[in-house]
């Protein structure tokens, strides 16, 4: 079995601060970036979906932990195709337009371009302190399968090489009847990492537990089963913790998707107040005693 590194997808959540699951001492952000890395040895960094980060930032946050730590951040909106803030975009490279949001085809294609550019070079401190696991392409829901999304998975692997691009899909056309096989072969193919997940089912973004690895990493990101999945307030969206009964529940399929590939991720991404720090480590016990017994 390949190893297991568990982690959350947030370490400075403003309802985790307000929960108390830091000690009072850690008072800045980076001592509690440190009692994070204490507890966890993966963390998936979400604020880069909503602005790209800097080059600076990316050098703190591999000074600030141990070795051996992974950080795995979360592309730019833009590069997946999702309604970005202009305000969001690199001052030098916002288009002249009255809109608040705009997609890719909303730039200019040199400005694109640099946008691709400056969002991979920020990251080159954790790559260069080998504290880079992935970066993760969390697609829209109407990213369907055809076959010019699929040719921009590889265009997305393309560009993040050597730099490791995982996928999530957020539409259930890539899993539908033998659309799965289908989806699953060509990852496996493309030596692409997929990116499983755990998630409210019957909306339109849902997408099944489909556990499977389709390159030597393996992903999976825990989304909860809140009944307001739909509620733009991302607290009500994701503020779900799960029960020590259902991590147990899910502890053997992660032994086995594990089996399936040379590392895997495991991120609890119902980031509210305390409850992925909570469950990641319930998730931690609970696989370190399997593995004691």
């Amino acid at each position: 079995m390949g190893a297991i590194h568990i982690g959350t997808a947030s370490w400075t959540d403003p309802t985790l601060l307000e929960s108390g699951w830091y000690p009072a001492e850690a008072d800045t952000a980076e001592k509690r970036l440190a009692y994070y890395a204490e507890r966890f040895p993966l963390v998936e960094v979400d604020a880069t979906y909503y602005a790209p980060p800097a080059e600076r930032t990316a050098e703190l946050w591999a000074a600030r932990t141990p070795p051996g730590f992974t950080f795995n951040i979360k592309a730019f909106s833009l590069l997946t195709g999702h309604p970005t803030r202009v305000t969001a975009l690199y001052k030098d490279l916002r288009p002249d337009t009255d809109k608040r949001t705009v997609y890719p085809d909303g730039l200019a294609p040199q400005a694109y371009e640099e946008v691709w550019t400056r969002f991979l070079a920020a990251l080159d401190p954790l790559a260069s302190a080998g504290k880079l696991g992935a970066v993760l392409f969390q697609f829209p829901p109407w990213f369907t399968i055809r076959r010019d999304n699929k040719q921009y998975l590889l265009e997305v692997q393309k560009r993040c090489a050597p730099l490791r691009a995982v996928v999530e899909f957020r539409h259930a056309s890539w899993f539908t009847d033998d659309n799965q096989r289908e989806t699953l072969d060509f990852l496996r193919k493309n030596a692409i990492p997929y990116v499983c997940v755990d998630m409210p089912q019957g909306h339109k973004s849902s997408v099944p537990p489909v556990l499977e690895a389709t390159a030597d990493l393996a992903m999976i990101r825990f989304h909860g089963h809140s009944d307001k999945w739909t509620s733009k307030d991302i607290h009500e969206k994701f503020g779900y913790r799960y029960s020590k009964a259902e991590l147990k529940r899910w502890a053997p399929r992660l032994r086995e998707l594990a089996d399936q590939a040379d590392q895997t991720h495991v991120l609890m991404n119902n980031c509210y107040r305390d409850y992925a720090q909570d469950n990641a480590g319930t998730l931690i016990d609970l696989l370190d005693g399997d593995q004691a017994a």
